[in-house]
């Protein structure tokens, strides 16, 4: 049942008079204070943020002399108290209100600062079940929540980033805050609780192995505010969810205006491919162009597996993504920076590297200090009208198969080596996708068609314009081998790939007419894999 409303109109202007502190990152708090101490306002905290302010010389009242009550629990009680949630909660201007707080001797709290014991970070950390429970906050979220509730009256800060707006706020109002100001971060406040209860909600997800919970929360902290999102009319901004995996959202960015909607998106794309190559097995490089590969490849450096990336499609890859499984140095450096690119992304790069970016100011460059598990559990999602679709994120790698060799004639070795190389690419092209490689790099790549045969076919008319671009005698897809995402449900896209000169195929297997795809290799005499396993990506 809903509670009425006394419809009591809010003040404009609300004095600050008492301020109750109790924060977990205590960046900036000292300052703060002694800002707020300065104009007169009443201090009251708690444990440790009382302890910091006594050490730093300021009156603090803790609040176990507000609340006549000691914590407790090893300070698991301490806030939950009427003399605390009712001053942060009663009504100034409803009289039932105020003779409750006369009655009981509550005083009101016009200021909350406070922030939350840090579960994200000791959830990212890696922390121990008991150790990441015991980092909810409780008494935090329920002032937050109840300060921001009553807005009217109260200012609720929980970031420090908003520190210095508040004591600009108070000098230039004589101490007062506006019901603006207040209503903005009460909608700061319920974001922080919101996303904070999401994080919570999506751990005991992951650790008790809960694949569908009745209920499920996302939540982001706001990380930039870009110009616009895919297309010019559209807004977008960016936020972070504290996930640890190495990427765009834990980068640093060395150089180059902000990153934009599409940046990210595709980056994401770029490094999520470069990371099933790992780098104790060599080079990799993967150029990404609107979230599709256009040439991936390995090499004795990385300057080798760049420039091989770079013959698969070069027209593509002008305005691309590039990234590398491996420290950025000067001579790969030297070669990206020849043709316009969007971003660099890698785990690392040298100061010759960085230098040689640096001079071309608008190209953006990112260290992660790590590449993705492409092993790693995790979480896809989108949105659909009225609701959201989620699903495991595809963790599926290729050395983890079973792979099965179903015609007369198995791959070589230098086929099979190929041919897994393929597979691992195609599962970050969008489906239909076809991937021919040869000598550890792509050469034609078909992505996003309706039909599989459309794929090949496009992937093998790339392979014809690079050969031409280049000045070779024929496309390197004579001799190359082939990757599906999915089976092929009709021999027609196989003939494809063999009249492209494919030698050898890889792909999942189980269309209802497996038996005559085998055929059509067995009677071309090329040798074909099935993985058991598909990578549709939509």
């Amino acid at each position: 049942m809903a509670v009425a409303s006394k419809n009591i109109p809010a003040p404009d202007r609300v004095r600050v008079a008492r301020a109750l502190l109790s924060v977990s990152d205590k960046t900036g708090l000292v300052d703060l204070a002694r800002e707020l101490a300065a104009l007169g306002v009443e201090l009251v905290s708690t444990g440790g943020t009382s302890k910091a302010l006594a050490e730093a010389g300021l009156k603090v009242q803790d609040v176990s002399a507000l609340t006549g009550f000691p914590e407790i629990m090893d300070g698991r009680v301490k806030t939950l108290h009427p003399s605390v949630h009712g001053g942060l909660l009663a009504i100034r201007d409803d009289a039932e209100h105020r003779a409750a707080m006369e009655a009981h001797a509550i005083g009101p709290i016009d200021l909350a600062i406070i922030n939350l014991y840090p579960f994200e970070e000791v959830r990212r950390a890696g922390g121990d079940y008991a150790a990441t429970v015991e980092n909810i906050d409780i008494g935090g979220p329920a002032m937050v929540r109840a300060a921001a509730k009553n807005h009217a009256y109260v200012t609720t800060v929980t970031d420090p980033a908003d520190y210095g707006r508040l004591v600009e706020t108070l000098k230039a109002n004589g101490g007062e805050t506006g019901y603006r100001f207040r209503q903005e971060l009460a909608a700061k406040a319920y974001a922080r609780t919101a996303s904070y209860d999401a994080a919570i909600s999506g751990w005991f997800a992951e650790a008790l192995e809960i694949e569908a919970p009745a209920s499920r929360a996302f939540g982001g902290r706001l990380e930039s505010v870009m110009r616009y999102g895919e297309n010019p009319h559209q807004k977008a901004a960016f936020y972070v969810n504290g996930e640890a995996r190495p990427g765009v959202a834990t980068a640093r960015q060395l150089q180059g205006k902000q990153l934009s909607y599409n940046n990210i998106n595709d980056t994401d794309a770029a490094f999520e491919l470069v990371g099933e190559f790992a780098p104790e097995a060599g080079a990799a490089v993967a150029i990404i162009k609107h979230a599709n590969p256009c040439g991936v490849s390995t090499g004795g450096t990385l300057k080798d597996a760049y420039l091989k990336a770079l013959e698969c499609d070069p027209v593509s890859a002008f305005g691309g993504i590039v990234a590398l499984n491996g420290l950025l140095d000067a001579e790969a450096a030297e070669e990206i920076v020849k043709t316009f690119t969007e971003v660099i992304i890698a785990p690392e790069a040298s100061d010759e590297a960085a230098a040689l970016v640096a001079a071309k100011k608008n190209l953006r460059l990112l260290v992660t200090g790590g590449l993705p598990d492409p092993r790693a559990a995790g979480l896809a999602f989108k949105s659909v009208a009225g609701g959201m679709l989620v699903q495991s994120r595809d963790n599926g790698v290729v050395d983890a198969l079973d792979l099965k060799v179903v015609t007369k004639r198995a791959p070589s070795g230098a086929e099979m080596a190929d041919l897994r190389f393929a597979f691992r690419v195609a599962k970050h092209v969008k489906s239909n996708a076809i991937v021919y490689a040869r000598d550890g790099a792509t050469v034609g790549i078909g992505a996003g068609q309706m039909s599989r045969v459309d794929s090949s076919r496009i992937a093998v008319r790339k392979a014809l314009d690079a050969a031409e671009m280049a000045g070779w005698t024929e496309p390197k897809t004579i001799g190359s081998v082939v990757a599906s995402d999915a089976f092929f449900p009709f021999a027609d896209g196989l003939i494809a790939a063999i009249e492209a000169g494919a030698t050898a195929v890889i792909q999942p297997g189980g269309s209802m007419r497996d038996d005559e795809v085998i055929a059509a290799a067995d009677a071309h005499g090329i040798a074909m894999v099935f993985t058991g396993m598909r990578h549709f990506r939509h």
